[in-house]
């Protein structure tokens, strides 16, 4: 079996309905088990309800569980043109898998929410993949043979470097089905590529 994790950071959902259609991609393509998980929340509880963000019952991770996957699918909203402060977190927290290079050769993907069309979308989604590349990670992104990324018919998430949404300045604008899909389709795609790294690993083993 090829391990998947979609690991996020979700406030108002959006991620949260992008991770499970990653998630659900990934499921998608045979012979693999996904897990989706979110990472630690730093935001006090009082300050969550007063800013009206969603409730999240996802099981939360931690960085050891990295090391267990064969590829990992990372997905923040945009503040400020950036990752989210929680997933940065988490990521810092990982240190002692860089320093073991425990996390070299497994395939890494992002995907990214964030509130207009210009707020940061794409420096978002790239800048997310420097410290995946750090810790050795194989970056899969979103190719155009995703076609539904092209269209000019309304708003669009999303970009080569990965899936994405448009939340809204208000946060109202939930994730089209153009976005859940091509979300379907990176999952299913990151999916099929770590399968194919696992075999290839394997046929080495056999040599």
């Amino acid at each position: 079996m090829t391990r998947i994790l979609v690991l996020y950071y979700s406030s108002y959902g959006h991620v949260r309905a992008l991770a499970q259609a990653e998630a659900e991609g990934a499921q998608s393509v045979p012979g693999t088990q996904v897990d989706l998980r979110r990472v630690p929340e730093t935001v006090p509880e009082t300050i969550r309800q007063k800013a009206g963000f969603a409730p999240d019952d996802t099981p939360v991770a931690t960085p050891a569980d990295l090391e267990t996957y064969d590829a990992i699918i990372f997905g923040t909203p945009t503040l400020f043109g950036m990752m989210a402060g929680q997933m940065k977190s988490f990521l810092d927290q990982a240190g002692g898998l860089w320093a073991r290079n425990a996390l070299v050769g497994k395939v890494a993907a992002v995907f990214a929410s964030t509130g207009s069309q210009h707020g940061g979308h794409e420096a978002t989604l790239l800048s997310t993949q420097i410290p995946l590349q750090h810790f050795g990670m194989l970056i899969v992104g979103m190719p155009y043979t995703f076609a539904g990324q092209t269209t000019g018919e309304g708003i669009v998430g999303g970009a080569p470097y990965g899936a994405g949404t448009i939340a809204g300045a208000d946060g109202s604008r939930q994730p089209s089905e153009t976005d859940l899909a091509g979300a379907r389709f990176q999952g299913a795609h990151v999916a099929r590529i770590a399968a194919r790294l696992a075999r290839a690993d394997l046929t080495e083993e056999a040599a």
